[in-house]
Formats: C-alpha cells, structure tokens, sequence
C-alpha cells in the first residue's frame, strides 16, 4: 500500500460510508422518479410520437443515423450499438464530422434521429439544414418543444424535463438515463416489429458466453455418417461395435423404414449386464420413446432439458427420422455449459 492510500485509510471516518450511500441512494431516486415521469409521459403525446417514429425508422429504406454531441453523442453510441445488434442498420454520425464532409453518408433513404437535451446544440445546426434541403426524416429526442431541434423535427420526442441527480443540477445524469432508456425503447418495439428471433440475434452476435448461448442444436450435432445407427434385430455384439466406434455413448435404434425406434446408452447396457447379452436383440434392450430434440432448438435449451431430465444425449429428428445427436460434451465444448 502506497503512503496516500495509507494516509487515507488511517483517516477513514465511518460517517463517510453513511453520505457515500446516501449520495447513492440519492441518485436512484431522483433518477427512478425520472423514469417514472417518462413512462407517464409515454401515454400521452410523447407515446403517439414514439409510435410514429418507431414506423418511420421501420418503413426507411435506409439506415438510421444517430447523432448527437458531448454527453448525448455518447448515449447515441449506445442506442446505435443496440439498434444495430438487434436488426435495425445503423451508424452513429459524429455532428463535428459531419460538418467537414461525413455528410456525405447521409442518403436520401435514410432516416435521422438526433439526441440533444435542451435542442440547441450548435453543432447539431449542419445536421439539421440538411435533412431539411435534402427531405431527410428526422426524429428528435430533447426536453426542448420549442427549440431549434424540437421545430425543425418531422417527429419531435419531447422528453420531460425532470431534476438531474448531480446535487447542483450540472451533470447531465437523469437526463441521460432517459435518452438511453428511450433509446432501448425504440430498439426493443423495432426489434418486436421485425419479428427478430434468437436466430437472428445470433447472426450479429457470433462470438463470447452470448454467442454461444444462441447456437443451436443443429450447430453442435453429429450427423450422419457419425451416427450410430442400429437396426432393432442387430445382435448386441454389433451394437456395441457400433457404440464403440462412435463417441457418443449410445446406439440410436431404427426402425425398417427409418424411423426412432429407441435408444441404448451406456446405462442400458450396465443394466443388462449378463453372460448372454451379446446375443440378445437390440430391440429387447433399447429404451422406447427416448428424449428428443430438433435441430432447430436453442442449445441453452437443450442444454436445461438434458439437465432437468439428467441424461447426456439428445436425439435431433427431422419427422421421426433421427438426422443427429447433440451430447453434452459438445455443449461442454462449445461454452454453452
């Protein structure tokens, strides 16, 4: 420990805990009351503008391009990241670059939403001039109706003006939380509106512990020809060959035509154990109507289903033909688990 942090902890006064959390608790208040004021506002005309603006950015041809400078640039970053994450194309302008050519990107199938708490951000003008020259839509999100931002807008979201949780009434942090909430608003109806499904999630967010989650059983599977796959008059000392020259731990038993008959695992085996086994049918040893999956299913889903029901193997069927088999060691492998 350096001499200032231990100079500092011979110092330490309980009472400073005490304000620490009361600054704290301080800023989830104000900052919870700011959203409570903007879910009130919701149902009013600030709720029939967002339905306007989620439509617009909807039927755009385009892309959506946020803007937004100083604190409310990075709030646009965010929604941007999360807009763009969960099917909506998009990109954040930077108002600065925009004025030295990055208007350039701006087309005419485009769609503009512009983040400024009180609608006079001078570097928001260039912007503004030209959605108007060039018939860009242009969605506003500010507390201020009557400012520059909130009259130029096609769709002004006029968000409450509520109390910032800075103590002196500076810091843009109230304010701030409700951009960004609004923001994921809108990403959440557009993603509702898109019918955006899991299998689209995973499209954008193919790698880390998210990815993984979002891979499906079709993904992890082994398939034909490294299936096991066993006749249900098959000698067991054929099975088992076939058990054994697999990695799976199991004998998927078929039918005449095909189909899932049943399953052998290693358990069954150990079950059965006894000196005239390896003459005995497949049939007469198999597990009938064993646990199922698609190659379709989420493996995080599949991944619960094998631990609620405590096996380690999944059949994937397409009908009633087996076409897979997901082990929980390629979950293992995968990151899933």
């Amino acid at each position: 420990m350096n001499a200032h942090l231990a100079n500092a902890a011979l110092r330490h006064d309980p009472a400073d805990d005490a304000a620490i959390r009361v600054a704290a608790l301080r800023t989830l208040a104000v900052e919870a009351k700011g959203l409570g004021e903007l879910q009130r506002a919701m149902e009013g005309p600030l709720g029939e503008a967002f339905i306007r603006a989620v439509e617009t950015i909807y039927a755009a041809a385009g892309r959506l391009i946020v803007t937004g400078m100083g604190k409310s640039g990075h709030v646009g970053n965010k929604i941007t990241a999360t807009l763009a994450s969960t099917g909506t194309p998009c990109f954040f302008l930077h108002p600065a670059e925009a004025s030295h050519g990055d208007l350039g990107m701006v087309t005419s199938g485009d769609v503009i939403l512009a983040l400024s708490w009180s609608g006079e951000t001078a570097e928001l003008r260039d912007i503004i001039h030209y959605s108007r020259r060039h018939r860009v839509p242009l969605i506003a999100m500010t507390s201020g109706a009557q400012s520059a931002l909130g009259k130029a807008a096609d769709i002004p979201l006029i968000l409450p003006k509520v109390e910032e949780a800075c103590p002196h009434g500076l810091a843009p942090t109230t304010s701030t939380t409700l951009q960004l909430v609004l923001g994921d608003a809108i990403a959440m109806a557009l993603l509702e509106r898109r019918g955006f499904t899991p299998a689209h999630f995973h499209q954008f967010h193919p790698g880390g512990k998210l990815g993984a989650q979002l891979l499906t059983v079709g993904d992890l599977m082994k398939r034909a020809p490294d299936l096991p796959l066993v006749r249900e008059d098959m000698d067991m000392g054929a099975v088992i060959v076939a058990m054994t020259g697999h990695s799976l731990g199991c004998a998927i038993v078929v039918d005449e035509v095909g189909g899932l008959a049943g399953i052998i695992t290693d358990g069954d085996l150990r079950r059965h154990m006894a000196p005239d086994i390896l003459s005995r049918k497949a049939g007469t040893l198999m597990t009938r109507d064993p646990h199922t999956t698609v190659p379709e299913m989420l493996a995080s889903a599949a991944l619960q289903e094998m631990n609620e029901r405590k096996i380690s193997v999944l059949v994937a069927l397409e009908g009633n033909r087996p076409v897979g088999a997901l082990h929980m060691h390629a979950l293992l492998q995968a990151g899933v688990a």
